[in-house]
């Protein structure tokens, strides 16, 4: 349910809903939403110096309850483990 409703808020903000991406993964201490975006993308889930993506986190949490869940943002030309050229 909380990966459905990240997708679903963060394809009303951005310019290519069709390449929203959520990967939920299981960690030791809770679970990870990973928001995979098209590159022209990531500033707007990001927002003005953090705060849609702050936000995005807040209503994340608030859905999850004492669940510990963690968002991370990614563009989708972006390769696991490696830095941007």
């Amino acid at each position: 349910m909380l990966a459905e409703a990240l997708e679903h808020l963060v394809q009303g903000i951005v310019t290519h809903p069709e390449d929203v991406r959520i990967r939920d993964k299981e960690l030791r201490h809770g679970r990870m939403l990973e928001v995979r975006v098209h590159p022209e993308d990531v500033g707007k889930v990001i927002g003005r110096q953090g705060r849609t993506a702050s936000a995005l986190r807040t209503v994340v949490q608030a859905l999850a309850g004492r669940e510990q869940i963690r968002v991370d943002f990614v563009d989708v030309d972006r390769k696991p483990g490696r830095g941007r050229h």
